[in-house]
């Protein structure tokens, strides 16, 4: 496994599997009650230019979980770019803590923490990718179905970074996905050329459609994600217009697989992207899915601070 995590692309398959069997023996200790301090003595220091609620407690309660410690800074404690260098900041916390975690607005700020520094630095989010969002996914789907490969995933919403993340992840792991979206929303065509390619020796489908019916017709999963994304609160008005008939409701359920599950990264907008009955019905495992953040990101966080499996 390389020793950064900026985009799925970092990952190959064989490591995501790796990162599903190690979430596994760590989510069992958990629920067994079975200390595992493997991470005695390791600090993370966590950047976050974004509100976060499930990313900022599942990286920080991990860490104290696995016997180490995490530092939450603020945006204004560093205010990156601006009080302080990017290169500055990732060479000073290179000196004090063993791996970062940056929830940043621009991609590049990751790459850049990266690329100066030799600690690990893991993408808690960025506006273009989100990956331990969809390893997460990932890891609830295996968990449910014994595989990942060759399920259907429609993403109901946006082109957005979740949806850029899963892209990468399903032309990876062999999944056939489709994205419906409204004209004009699709993901970046670049990213999904090269998603394209690995697709071809995985044998994933991936396709962008922008009928939402006819995309979860027989679906093994129906995925959503909100409509409006922080930084695009000035487009919320227009994407409601543009995102009518593009909710996941009892009626978009019953045309998927009889036993379909749906699945939100969250925080949802419940009654837009999608409905109260759906989130709170018998297909759900939206809450299951969030409490994977926790396990799957702390066997990111022993692969990458190396910790004593």
């Amino acid at each position: 496994m390389n020793r950064h995590l900026l985009t799925l692309d970092d990952l190959t398959a064989q490591d995501v599997a790796a990162l599903f069997e190690l979430a596994a023996e760590i989510k069992a200790k958990r629920r067994q009650g079975v200390l595992h301090p493997v991470l005695s003595g390791k600090t993370l220091a966590m950047i976050f230019e974004k509100p976060s609620l499930r990313t900022r407690v599942t990286f920080e309660a991990g860490m104290t979980q696995l016997g180490g410690h995490a530092i939450y800074l603020t945006p204004t404690d560093i205010l990156l770019g601006q009080r302080e260098t990017v290169q500055d900041a990732a060479r000073n916390l290179e000196r004090w803590v063993d791996g970062i975690v940056a929830r940043t607005f621009s991609h590049q700020t990751v790459e850049r923490l990266a690329s100066y520094s030799r600690i690990p630095v893991i993408n808690g989010l960025t506006d273009t990718h989100h990956p331990v969002q969809i390893l997460c996914d990932l890891f609830t789907l295996w968990e449910k179905r014994g595989r990942v490969q060759g399920l259907r995933v429609v993403f109901v919403g946006d082109g957005n970074n979740v949806c850029a993340s899963w892209v990468q992840g399903a032309a990876k792991m062999g999944l056939h996905f489709t994205l419906a979206c409204p004209k004009g929303y699709g993901p970046d065509a670049g990213l999904l050329a090269r998603a394209e390619e690995q697709a071809r020796a995985s044998g994933a489908t991936l396709a962008v459609v922008h009928d939402p019916a006819a995309a979860a017709r027989g679906a093994d999963v129906l995925y959503t994600d909100v409509w409006t994304s922080m930084g695009q609160e000035e487009e919320r008005a227009r994407r409601l217009k543009d995102f009518q008939g593009f909710q996941v409701d009892d009626a978009l359920v019953r045309l998927a697989a009889p036993d379909a599950l749906v699945m939100h990264c969250l925080p949802a907008h419940r009654g837009e992207e999608i409905t109260d009955e759906v989130i709170e019905g018998p297909h759900s495992i939206v809450f299951d899915e969030a409490e994977n953040r926790l396990h799957l990101q702390k066997a990111i966080l022993v692969t990458l601070l190396g910790g004593n499996k």
